[in-house]
């Protein structure tokens, strides 16, 4: 049996109509922790933690915020806030105790429950769904005491990493811990300098400086013990404890804990009995949006269990003022990374991450896609918005370099959307990144166009297509077609450029030819009122102009190729399967499927894991028995680096879903996305109006799914022994566009 099937749960698949995540799918584990490897995560979507218990009983958490970066140096980093001890005088764990700590999805909290003879105690930890705030309910059948400690490796000097300083403890209140992490120093304005944009550094509002991100505990009957801790006033059989969090850029500090204790002034305001109802009715709604629950075999289940604890840690993260980063997202742990020629592995403290604070939005982006198939639109909005924030310096950077319009979005991006400095090169004279993985490397901007389409085929939003799609994707296509030339028959010549990391010197590479036609088309889709005559003739007539997808043709059969002209390979992607993923030229239901089917099977790089998109291309080219093989493996085992099989997750991460190191860091989040990408295209695949039900769905797998399509349509069903039932359609209306696959797929 497989560590994913040996974590004290069972799965079970439930009817339509029934709750969607069945109390079996929480993750128990019967014994306390050895270390912070063996925490459980827990989010509001914005404020987040890492809990576990020790085996001397104490209750331990970091916190995390979505927004505390750091002044940089050389990258912003995104840090944790601190670290707590709940330690009580009988403690949750002695030899002899019977102990359980679950998480309950259904209700978005973590329950301890420990009992030594008629000694019993129960836990609950829970961040509001609504609010900016832990909160720590203890029950204890016996009177005890206890003491809440922040523990700052910060404010010791250790592991100060982006500039951080040492965390300021303020002074005892008499009845709260209160500290913060304050911006002195701001790398912004040298980024800018750096990239040859130095005088625009007071056009721009440096988001860096004078960011200040901490919090304060407090609780009835709690008293100060010194600056860093609390302790009861007296023994008791009932205790709560609420940790309240704060990030905001203020003139000075007193300004921030003002600010901070308005917001619990705020916070404290709405009574327990109306706060918990709220928040499990939050968490209801997020489970009742979407569901794929799949049995029958041991790997089904496996599956569903990853797909499941995947959503909760994506959701858990995915609401605050920034993307969920790829490489750990909230919750990442002490670091020990054999990675940099360590044998052994280096030590670098709580707040390290491989790669760092900056976005890949190649790694980024892949969390993202699979939120329109379970409908966390609300999720997508960070997203969004970050790069919508970047535009005004984009386009003043593309005037700058290239003295023409539009903009482009480096690969991998600071928060305000320049390069790396370690990317651009330090004393670049030039224009063009150094880094040669990211010197013509600009695509994301136009698979983010396509997924701001996507959006609003699935919302129909067009308040969103006026202040988002429209004002990101017309620049992006506004800068290729003044960027490059034209040939002599009229079409754009895309050199020099790239294939993603892969191919670092390309002629009209297909990355980019599918993205601009896809999103040219999508563009000229969309409803006539929502643009103008002018953009539609601008779009129509550089669509005319991009050439065709490469191809090669032998013996009868035609494959996709990575460009035109391709040469110099230093990574390991398939370029010329992004006319399949993320670029939906080709798929089931779609002409010339064997054309992909051939491209895909001639891949030059056959690997699942971490980043690789093999699993969710070959669902969408109906590959069924690939797209399993592939999906297990990311939920089991991965076939990474040089074809050396290793486990999806390391042994001493504990907690189910907390996959990697793989390519990035832990837990990855382009693992878990790729399995929840691929689950969905095995059930549902859409194209236009048309909704594909199981096009590559296996014979062997029942599955119970709700899931969303374009056009506010939701489709639920099950599929038991090959049979689809219970199929509904809302509205009712779509049904028309409904088209059954069979469940027994014999592609290969």
């Amino acid at each position: 049996m497989n560590w994913l099937l040996s974590c004290f749960v069972v799965l079970s698949c439930v009817l339509v109509g029934q709750a969607e995540v069945a109390p079996k799918h929480n993750v128990v584990w019967t014994s306390p922790s050895k270390d912070y490897n063996g925490s459980m995560p827990i989010g509001n979507g914005e404020l987040a933690a890492n809990v576990w218990v020790e085996p001397t009983g104490d209750l331990i958490f970091y916190i995390s915020k979505s927004d505390a970066w750091s002044g940089g140096g050389p990258d912003p980093e995104l840090l944790k806030l601190g670290r707590v001890r709940v330690r009580l005088d009988k403690p949750l764990f002695q030899e002899g105790s019977d102990f359980r700590q679950e998480l309950d999805l259904k209700t978005g909290s973590i329950t301890i429950r420990s009992s030594l003879g008629e000694q019993k105690r129960d836990v609950r930890f829970w961040i509001d769904a609504n609010r900016p705030v832990v909160h720590i309910d203890i029950q204890s059948s016996v009177a005890c005491t206890a003491e809440i400690a922040l523990e700052s490796w910060r404010a010791e000097g250790k592991w100060l990493v982006g500039r951080a300083q040492k965390d300021v403890i303020l002074p005892s209140d008499g009845q709260t811990v209160r500290w913060y992490q304050r911006n002195v120093h701001s790398m912004f304005a040298d980024s800018l300098k750096a990239q040859h944009l130095g005088d625009l550094a007071g056009q721009f509002q440096d988001p860096l400086i004078h960011r200040t991100f901490g919090g304060l505990i407090s609780g009835e009957g709690l008293k100060s013990k010194n600056a860093q801790a609390l302790v009861t006033s007296q023994p008791t059989r009932s205790l709560r404890v609420s940790i309240h969090a704060l990030t905001a850029q203020t003139k000075t500090p007193e300004d921030w804990l003002a600010q901070l204790e308005r917001q619990r002034k705020l916070t404290e305001s709405v009574p327990m009995e109306e706060a918990w109802p709220a928040h499990i009715k939050w968490w209801q709604a997020f489970w009742d949006r979407s569901y794929v629950n799949v049995s029958g075999t041991p790997d089904a289940e496996a599956t569903t269990l990853a797909y499941q604890l995947q959503r909760w840690v994506q959701a858990s993260a995915g609401r605050g003022n920034y993307p969920i980063k790829f490489n750990g997202s909230l919750f990442t742990v002490d670091a020990v990374d054999a990675h940099w020629a360590f044998p052994d592995g280096q030590y670098s403290g709580p707040d390290y991450r491989r790669w760092g604070g900056p976005y890949w939005f190649q790694n980024t982006r892949l969390i993202y896609w699979p939120m329109l198939g379970s409908g966390d639109f609300d999720q997508m909005a960070p997203l969004f918005t970050m790069y919508r924030n970047m535009l005004p310096l984009l386009k003043e950077r593309t005037r700058r370099y290239f003295g023409h319009e539009g903009v482009f979005f480096s690969e991998t991006t600071q928060i305000w959307g320049l390069n790396r400095d370690c990317d651009f090169g330090k004393n670049n004279p030039g224009f063009y990144p150094t880094c040669a993985y990211m010197t013509y490397y600009w695509d994301g901007g136009l698979e983010l166009s396509t997924m701001l389409l996507a959006y609003y085929q699935y919302t129909v939003d067009e308040v969103f297509v006026r202040e988002t799609l429209l004002p990101i994707a017309d620049q992006v296509v506004i800068f290729y077609d003044q960027h490059y030339p034209r040939t002599k028959e009229g079409k754009l010549h895309i050199a020099p450029s790239q294939v993603i990391e892969t191919w670092h010197t390309a002629e009209d590479p297909i990355t980019v030819i599918a993205g601009l036609r896809t999103v040219l088309t999508g563009l000229l889709g969309l409803p006539e009122p929502l643009t103008t005559a002018q953009q539609r003739a601008r779009w129509q007539r550089l669509l005319s102009e991009v050439k065709a997808l490469p191809m090669a043709e032998e013996a009868g059969k035609k494959w996709l190729k990575p460009a035109y002209e391709y040469s110099n390979k230093r990574n390991a992607e398939n370029g010329e399967l992004y006319a399949i993923f993320p670029y939906p030229i080709y798929g089931v239901g779609k002409p010339d499927l064997e054309i992909a089917r051939e491209t895909y099977a001639r891949r030059a790089n056959k690997r699942t894991g971490g980043w690789q998109q093999d699993a969710i291309q070959a669902a969408l080219l109906g590959l069924t028995d690939q797209a399993k093989t592939c999906l297990v493996q990311n939920v089991t085992t991965e076939n990474l680096m040089g074809g050396a099989t290793e486990k999806a997750k390391r042994t001493d991460s504990r907690f189910p879903a907390f996959w990697g190191p793989n390519f990035d860091w832990i837990p990855d989040q382009c693992n878990g996305s790729v399995i929840i990408n691929t689950l969905q295209c095995m059930l549902v695949q859409t194209d236009g109006k048309k909704i594909h039900l199981l096009p590559a769905w296996p014979k062997d797998w029942n599955v119970s799914f709700k899931l969303h399509a374009p056009y506010q349509t939701t489709v639920e069903g099950r599929v038991v022994n090959g049979e689809l039932k219970d199929l509904k359609v809302t509205p009712e209306s779509r049904r028309k566009d409904i088209v059954v696959f069979e469940t027994v797929n014999k592609a290969k």
